[in-house]
């Protein structure tokens, strides 16, 4: 079985060894680069092609967030200090997979690289909501478009695309369109194509931003 291949974007070098130490000590993940600002981690990425960046946000030339939007067919870790807050839901806009403390413990960790790694987000859409829901009113403005981003999903798939950025599993959709799981599957994989996005998150963070779904909203 063939290890994971990880970059890791961090300015802090000890850092990055104590990252690399960990993930390297698991035997699933091999360290292929490293980068010490944004510049060079848009740089180690495109070159070396991973399978997974862990990326800082705040690094210098070019911070992780836009380091995050110059690589959009990358899944990215997002690594903080900061917790739940306005830089979080900025890399989530951005593109990221999902987000980790420094300070997480070792297995943490590499099962997060793991669980990015097999295209899923780290974040569940319930969790996303509750992010959103503490900073957006203090975001910036939606993004340009607006409800006409939604234009090409059918009327089913905007109510699927409703319910999912209400934290709602593909279970409960289907119980509350009484229609069966699989068909929910369908309709998100549908929306997720239909708006260019890679996961739920995405359409989690998009559905607030062209305000189909409001803060605090049930």
């Amino acid at each position: 079985m063939s290890r994971l291949r990880v970059v890791i974007a961090d300015d802090q070098p000890l850092m990055r060894a104590g990252f690399r130490a960990v993930l390297e000590a698991s035997g699933e993940v091999e360290v292929v680069g490293e980068a010490g600002d944004g510049q060079e981690a848009v740089a180690a990425v495109r070159a070396l092609k991973p399978d997974v960046v862990l990326m800082d946000v705040r690094m210098p030339k070019l911070d992780g967030i836009e380091a995050i939007r110059q690589l959009p067919s990358h899944r990215v870790l997002v690594l903080t200090t900061f917790g739940l807050d306005e830089y979080i839901v900025e890399a989530l806009r951005a593109g990221a997979s999902g987000f980790i403390t420094k300070d997480v413990p070792a297995d943490e960790l590499v099962r997060a690289v793991r669980v990015v790694a097999a295209g899923d987000a780290l974040l569940t859409p319930a969790i996303t909501r509750q992010l959103l829901d503490r900073v957006a009113r203090r975001l910036p403005a939606p993004v340009a478009g607006g409800p006409d981003v939604l234009a090409e999903l059918t009327e089913r798939e905007r109510e699927v695309l409703e319910l999912l950025a209400r934290g709602m599993s593909n279970a409960e959709i289907a119980e509350a369109l009484v229609v069966g799981e699989a068909t929910v599957k369908t309709h998100v994989s549908n929306v997720l194509m239909k708006l260019g996005l890679r996961d739920r998150v995405q359409a989690v963070v998009l559905a607030y931003e062209v305000g189909l779904v409001k803060p605090g909203s049930q």
